[in-house]
């Protein structure tokens, strides 16, 4: 009962003020931008019939997605800092429609890839943003309303890519990404109405592109520590999402779509694991909730190629979930660390760091796969995984 009031107190809090609506505004454009992008591991199959792709490929376009994603991360924090959230936010949404609809209409491999790169760039500028406008509306609620906000992400990767897969199926892999469209011009609609118009003026442009205050924030310890442990989390979760759905049918003789519901199941538990790691953040701080999450998800990375029953891909999916809540935890420690006026550039120098590191996997990933060593691949981030426990262990005490 205890657990009941907190909750519905949290509730109430996060909705104080009129802000309830900008957070359900900002959080389903985020459904949006990360369910989409988990559409692409669940039709990766296919897509490579389609197209013709070999797994090593079919990584490299998993790749492209998330290199492409993480490209826009600083270039969407100075125009944060710049212009202010709410144009980049709106402007994010409208490109990431127009390139969607590119990939449907995608014709040879080569537009495929040109406009999953266009659609990873539009995606990037919401990265930022999302953050740093919760930071300015949720000062005394960050890790909450951050989670909430990632939580709303997993809610749309439990029913996006599932939902996306029957439609595969039924009448076609377009058909698969074509009904997100008018979903993006909706959510672009609803950030137009309800966020905050800028107050002050925009300053010049070279201004906001000078990097001279951003080296120093980025540079101290408890951030480039914070920075490394997500650059590893990334490379973990990158290769683990961009080929679970296909390791399930390859490799232990699951149909695609039991594959595509554990894969939505996944991320059906970062619903409650998202805003469980905000709270605990807010609440313990960073080491205890980080010792959790990692330890859990390690274990279900080097069971996974020891399991044989179907059923045991269940408890394992539900262990692998504890992953989802490792960056808010991380990334809300880091942006309340950041320096106010340059925390847009700072935050998305660094996105780019990880996120950019962490896109190499799965065309790693996929090239270890396609040389017969699938399982082997799952026990590596496995054991990648237990340097972040010791790296949580031995050096962070808050």
């Amino acid at each position: 009962m205890r657990y009941l009031t907190n909750a519905k107190r949290a509730v109430a809090d996060l909705r104080s003020g009129g802000r309830g609506k900008i957070l359900l505004a900002v959080a389903f454009g985020w459904f949006l931008s990360i369910s989409v992008r988990m559409i692409y591991p669940a039709l990766l199959p296919h897509i490579r019939g389609a197209y013709d792709l070999t797994l090593t490929t079919a990584g490299f376009l998993l790749t492209v997605l998330w290199i492409a994603y993480a490209a826009g991360q600083l270039p969407g924090g100075i125009l944060a800092d710049w212009t202010g959230e709410r144009p980049l936010l709106i402007a994010s949404s409208l490109l990431a429609a127009t390139m969607l609809a590119l990939v449907v209409v995608a014709e040879s491999a080569i537009v495929l890839f040109l406009a999953t790169a266009l659609f990873g760039l539009g995606t990037a500028l919401y990265g930022v943003s999302r953050f740093t406008i919760l930071d300015k509306i949720y000062s005394d609620q960050l890790g909450t309303a951050t989670g909430a906000t990632m939580a709303a992400g997993d809610v749309g990767n439990a029913v996006m890519p599932p939902a996306a897969g029957s439609l595969a199926v039924a009448v076609g892999w377009q058909y698969g990404f074509g009904f997100a469209v008018p979903l993006f011009v909706l959510a672009a609609v609803g950030l137009w109405r309800t966020l905050p118009r800028r107050e002050s003026a925009t300053g010049p442009l070279r201004e906001a592109l000078s990097l001279e205050d951003v080296v120093p924030s980025l540079s101290h310890p408890a951030v480039f520590r914070g920075t490394m442990l997500l650059v590893l989390w990334a490379v973990i979760i990158q290769a683990f999402m961009g080929f679970y759905p296909t390791y399930l049918v390859d490799e232990k003789g699951l149909s695609s779509q039991a594959s595509t519901a554990l894969f939505g199941f996944f991320f059906a538990l970062g619903i409650l694991m998202k805003p469980i790691a905000g709270r605990a953040y807010d609440s313990v701080g960073v080491r205890i909730p980080l010792l959790a999450l990692v330890s859990s998800a390690g274990l279900a990375l080097v069971a996974l190629p020891v399991a044989g029953e179907p059923w045991l891909f269940v408890p394992l999916t539900v262990l692998a979930s504890t992953l989802l809540g490792f960056e808010t935890i991380v990334i809300s420690d880091l942006t309340s660390r950041l320096p106010d006026g340059t925390r847009g550039t700072s935050l998305g120098a660094l996105r780019t760091v990880y996120l950019a590191l962490g896109a190499m996997s799965p065309v790693v990933f996929g090239a270890i796969a396609d040389r017969g060593y699938f399982d082997e691949a799952f026990l590596v981030i496995g054991a990648l995984a237990g340097v972040i426990l010791l790296v949580v262990f031995a050096s962070i005490d808050y």
